[in-house]
Parts: C-alpha cells; sequence; structure tokens
C-alpha cells in the first residue's frame, strides 16, 4: 500500500516548476482546439489529456507554488521597495481605498466592453450588440458618478448625499430593467440574440467569468464598508455579471446549438432573461426604498 501511494505521489505531486510547465503547454493547447474546431481529433484527445493532467498537478501543487512565488518576490529587490511603500501599506489596511480601485477596475472593463459590443453591432448591423453597449453604457455612467462623489467625499461620512445617490442609481436600473426585458422578449420572439464571430466569444465568455467573479468577491469584501455608495457599486456589479452572463448564454445557444434546437434556445433564453430581470428589478427597488425610509429617518 506504501509503494501504491509513492507511485502515485511522483506521478501526480510534482515539483512547482515542472507542474507550471506542463500547465503552460496543454491549457493553451486545449484552447487551440477550441478555436481552431479540431475537436475530435487525436491531437484533441491527447490536448484534453494532457490539460486534465495539469489540473490534478495545479491542484496537488497548488501550496508549493505558492511557497516558490513568496520566495521568489522575496529575493526581488523591486518588490521588497513595493512592500515598504505607503501606497501598498493603504491598499492592505484602507478597505475604503482598495474599494475605490475596484470601482475603477470595474469602469475600465465596462468601457472596453463597450466599445466591443459597439464595434460589433456596427460591424454586423445588429441591433442586439447595440442595445447591449447603451445598456453598459449606462452602467459605467453609473459608475462614473459613484466614482466622482467618491473623489470629492470621504465615503461613509455624509451618509444622506449616499443615500440620495443610492436612490438614483436604483431609480435607474428600474428604467433600464424594462429596455433589459424588452430585449429579452426579442430575443426569445425572433429566435435571434447575440453572434459573436471566430475567437470572439472566447474575449466575452472571459469577460463574463470576470463580471462575475468580481461581484462575488466585492459581495464578500466590502459588505460591512457602511458605505451607501460602494454598496451601489456592489449592485452595479451584480447586474452587469447578470447581464453577461444572459448575452453570453444566448451567444453559446447561438453558436453551438443545432438549428432543430429552437424551442429548447427559446426556452432557456426566455428563462435565464426572466430570472435576470426579476433579479435586477428586485434590486432596484430593494434600493429605492431602502434609501427612501433611511433618508425619512434623518430628516
Amino acid at each position: 500500500m506504501e509503494r501504491v501511494k509513492v507511485i502515485l505521489k511522483r506521478i501526480f505531486v510534482l515539483p512547482p516548476l515542472p507542474t507550471l510547465l506542463i500547465a503552460a503547454v496543454s491549457f493553451p493547447a486545449v484552447i487551440y482546439v477550441l478555436a481552431a474546431g479540431k475537436d475530435g481529433t487525436a491531437f484533441a484527445c491527447l490536448a484534453y489529456t494532457a490539460s486534465g493532467y495539469a489540473l490534478i498537478l495545479v491542484i496537488t501543487g497548488s501550496f508549493e507554488i505558492v511557497r516558490m512565488i513568496r520566495r521568489t518576490a522575496d529575493r526581488n529587490s523591486l518588490i521588497r521597495k513595493v512592500r515598504n511603500s505607503s501606497l501598498y501599506e493603504k491598499i492592505l489596511k484602507d478597505r475604503m481605498f482598495r474599494a475605490g480601485i475596484s470601482l475603477y477596475l470595474g469602469l475600465a472593463v465596462n468601457l472596453l466592453y463597450i466599445v466591443l459590443n459597439f464595434i460589433s453591432g456596427i460591424r454586423y448591423r445588429s441591433v442586439w450588440f447595440t442595445t447591449l453597449s447603451a445598456y453598459y453604457l449606462m452602467l459605467a455612467l453609473m459608475r462614473f458618478l459613484l466614482l466622482r462623489y467618491m473623489n470629492r467625499n470621504e465615503l461613509g461620512k455624509h451618509l444622506r448625499e449616499e443615500f440620495r445617490r443610492y436612490r438614483l442609481c436604483g431609480i435607474l436600473l428600474l428604467l433600464m430593467n424594462w429596455v433589459l426585458a424588452g430585449v429579452v422578449v426579442l430575443i426569445v420572439h425572433k429566435n435571434n440574440g447575440f453572434e459573436y464571430s471566430g475567437n470572439l466569444i472566447y474575449a466575452m465568455a472571459l469577460y463574463a467569468f470576470y463580471a462575475v467573479i468580481l461581484a462575488v468577491i466585492n459581495v464578500i469584501k466590502f459588505r460591512k464598508l457602511g458605505s451607501p455608495v460602494i454598496s451601489a457599486a456592489k449592485v452595479i456589479n451584480f447586474t452587469a455579471a447578470l447581464v453577461s452572463m444572459l448575452s453570453l448564454e444566448t451567444a453559446m445557444l447561438a453558436q453551438f446549438g443545432g438549428a432543430e434546437e429552437v424551442m429548447f434556445r427559446r426556452i432557456m433564453t426566455g428563462a435565464t432573461g426572466g430570472v435576470v430581470c426579476a433579479a435586477v428589478l428586485g434590486a432596484a427597488i430593494f434600493m429605492i426604498v431602502q434609501a427612501t425610509k433611511q433618508l425619512k429617518r434623518m430628516k
């Protein structure tokens, strides 16, 4: 039994460098298979097997990989200087500052997503992409207004003004939700939607998963800051994540689904779209009601 354990450990628990090397080769191979349409070939079988093995190695060797990265960072003079800087200390200790960085990062990625969808709308003459870019433009505008307030005021100090902006974001989300519901109805009725050409769908998938992960992280990290502005930013991130997953689903169904799956596509799009619209509607109403109650108490 001990001999079996030793053999398995030698196979599935490797040092950090070989683990990273295998992952660096196998994961891009899988991406190439998916992007080039090589599924079903001998190379695809080899790539999938290698990526599965690499995933096991990364999981079993994750602690050693982290230790290696830390040791490398400790020996680097530039990284030591960064750690000793006041900015690094502020990032570690000031949660409000980290929340502001998160807002800036979300705005930057949001603007890139707007540009991609707007260009796709013009190139393919698609009303879906144009509407989606307009929707995200409104979300970006809301983020900009929150950032502008954050740069001029200390968060958590002027709650009356923050709750006003919190309620304004809720009202805007409520109005925008009608547009989103109309888009979902049209997609289901016409059995059409977002169709990304070539490798663009993988970029959109990357953004969709980024938006979901960012929304979850923000909810966990900044849930106790006591700032309505930060709470509004979390709701905007949540909305962006939901809409991006909806657009990704319709694109995946359109690109990888068959022509005979029309009813399945309509059911899936309608169900997901209904859940997304209901979630955004609930969040918007909650923001309006909560802000109104707090403002009345402050009077």
